[in-house]
C-alpha cells in the first residue's frame, strides 16, 4: 500500500523492544531478533518490521532538514518518531526527556544521515492496512515469493509520525521511497515488479556505515538563514550526525538542533554580527568526524539579507583533525572574538519609525486527513522588530499538530503563534519563515493577522 509523502518535520523515529505479537507472525527464513536499547550509538543486529512506501519527501525539506535534491542517494527511508502502541494521538516534537519512553527509531532526529541495509521478506496474503487497533496481516499470513532476499542500501532522510498502526504499533516499521522499490537487487540482478507485489511486506534491516564513502561533509544554509539565525544542514556524512559545535566568543558551544530535523543546526558567527562561521561535527558514536576537523565558511553573498532558496551550499576550508579530540580550536579564528557570546544585532534599532508586519500562509503539501503549511512573516515597518505574533483563524475541525520555528501561545485568544528566541528580530523588509502540520481537510486558512513588537 502506498502512503502519502511525509511532512518535512522532523524532528522525524532508537529502536524499542519488539512486540511479541509481531514475532508470532514471522515464518520461514526471517527470524525476529531483539532490538537494541534506544541510544544513538547502539550496535544493532537485523530487525524485522512491516514496510510501507511513500511518494518522496515533503517540500522544501524531509524530516532530517535536507531537500530531496540534495540527498546523497535516490533511495531513502523514513523512521518512526513515536513508539506508542495503541496511542495514535499527536505528541510533542522533539519528544521531551520526561516522555523518553515513547521515542521511536527516529530518536528525535539522531539517526538522520545514517544508512540502512534493507532485505525484502515475506508478503502478506491477508489485510495489512495499518488500521489503528487492528492486527497486521489479519485474515491471512506471511508468505515467501521470488522477491525474498532482495537487498538495497538506503539513507535515513525522513520521519513518520502518522496516526496509524504502522507508525505507532510497530517499532521496526520502515517507510521506503516508492521509486526505490525498483532499485532492489537479488543475487546481483535487479528485480522488477516489486511495487506491484508489495502488500506492505516484512523487511529485515540494520544500520551500516556509508557505502563507499569518499570526500568530506557538505554544508548548506537553509531558507531564511541569516547572520543572526545561522541555520545549516550537514550532509554526506560517514556515519550520521549526533551533534554540531560552533566556535564563537573564544570557545566551543553546542549548536541547537533545528527542532528534531537531525541534520539541521543553528549556529552563531565567530564574531558578533559577523558572517563567518566555524564548526566541528560529531557522528552517531559521539566521535568527532575526521578526528575533530574544523570547517570554516561564510554566509554566501546570495544570502546577504536572508537565504531565499531552500538550500544554499557553501565552500569551506578545513584545519586540524587526526586521531584525538581537540580541546582548543586548532587555529586562531579569523578575527578576535568578543568576550561574550552574541546576543543582539550590533546596530542599535532606530528609536523612531513605524512598526508592522504581514504574514502569508502557503499550503505546501497534503495527504489524507492533513496538510502542511509554511508561513512567511515580513517586517513591513521602518524600524527593527524585537518580536512578532501571528493570529490564525482555523476552519472548523482543523487543528495544529506540529509547529517548527515558532511557538504556540496558549494564553492568547484563538490560535496565536509567536517568534522563538532566534527569529524575532527582523530588520525593515526582512522576513522569516515557520511551518506547521495540521489535521483536517479544510485548507482555507484565510489571511493571518500579524503584530510586531519593538
Amino acid at each position: 500500500m502506498r502512503r502519502p509523502a511525509h511532512s518535512p518535520r522532523p524532528p522525524r523515529r532508537l529502536l524499542a523492544a519488539l512486540a511479541t505479537a509481531v514475532a508470532a507472525l514471522l515464518v520461514g527464513v526471517l527470524t525476529m531478533l531483539p532490538a537494541p536499547a534506544a541510544t544513538p550509538n547502539a550496535a544493532q543486529a537485523d530487525v524485522v518490521g512491516n514496510a510501507t512506501h511513500f511518494d518522496g519527501l515533503g517540500q522544501p525539506y524531509g524530516g532530517c532538514g535536507m531537500p530531496q535534491s540534495e540527498l546523497d542517494s535516490p533511495d531513502f527511508v523514513a523512521l518512526n518518531v513515536f513508539d506508542t502502541p495503541g496511542d495514535y494521538a499527536a505528541h510533542s516534537r522533539p519528544v521531551p526527556p520526561a516522555q523518553s519512553s515513547i521515542i521511536g527509531a527516529w530518536d528525535n532526529g539522531h539517526n538522520c544521515g545514517r544508512w540502512v541495509q534493507v532485505t525484502i521478506g515475506d508478503y502478506c496474503n491477508g489485510t495489512n492496512d495499518g488500521a489503528p487497533g487492528q492486527a497486521f496481516c489479519r485474515n491471512g499470513g506471511w508468505t515467501q515469493d521470488s522477491y525474498n532476499g532482495a537487498t538495497l542500501t538506503m539513507l535515513v532522510a525522513d520521519s513518520c509520525a502518522d496516526a496509524n498502526a504502522w507508525c505507532r504499533d510497530d517499532p521496526n516499521h520502515l517507510d521506503l521511497d516508492t521509486a526505490s522499490l525498483g532499485h532492489f537487487t537479488r543475487n546481483g540482478t535487479a528485480v522488477t515488479g516489486l511495487a506491484d507485489h508489495w502488500n506492505n511486506r516484512h523487511v529485515s534491516w540494520s544500520y551500516v556505515p556509508a557505502p563507499g564513502y569518499t570526500g568530506d561533509i557538505k554544508i548548506g544554509f537553509l531558507q531564511g538563514a541569516q547572520r543572526y539565525w545561522g541555520a545549516i544542514s550537514v550532509s554526506h556524512l560517514p556515519d550520521g550526525v549526533h551533534g554540531v559545535e560552533y566556535y564563537s566568543a573564544g570557545a566551543w558551544h553546542e549548536a541547537q538542533m533545528n527542532s528534531d530535523m537531525g541534520q539541521s543546526f543553528i549556529l552563531v558567527p565567530t564574531t558578533e554580527g559577523g558572517t563567518d562561521f566555524r564548526i566541528r561535527v560529531r557522528d552517531v558514536n559521539d566521535s568527532y568526524v575526521f578526528g575533530g576537523r574544523t570547517y570554516d565558511f561564510s554566509l554566501p553573498s546570495a544570502c546577504s539579507g536572508t537565504c531565499s532558496q531552500p538550500y544554499t551550499g557553501v565552500t569551506y576550508t578545513t584545519s586540524g583533525g587526526g586521531t584525538t579530540t581537540p580541546t582548543t580550536p586548532p587555529t586562531t579564528p579569523p578575527t578576535t572574538p568578543p568576550t561574550t557570546p552574541p546576543t543582539t544585532p550590533p546596530t542599535t534599532p532606530p528609536t523612531s519609525g513605524t512598526g508592522g508586519c504581514t504574514a502569508a500562509v502557503h499550503v505546501t503539501s497534503s495527504w489524507s486527513g492533513g496538510y502542511q503549511a509554511d508561513v512567511t512573516v515580513r517586517n513591513t515597518g521602518t524600524r527593527q522588530t524585537t518580536g512578532w505574533a501571528v493570529k490564525l483563524t482555523l476552519p472548523s475541525g482543523v487543528r495544529i499538530s506540529n509547529v517548527w520555528n515558532a511557538a504556540v501561545d496558549s494564553s492568547a485568544p484563538a490560535t496565536t503563534l509567536r517568534n522563538v528566541a532566534y527569529n524575532g528580530t527582523l530588520a525593515p523588509s526582512a522576513s522569516t519563515s515557520w511551518g506547521m502540520t495540521l489535521s483536517g481537510s479544510d485548507q482555507n486558512l484565510g489571511t493571518p493577522a500579524c503584530t510586531a513588537s519593538g
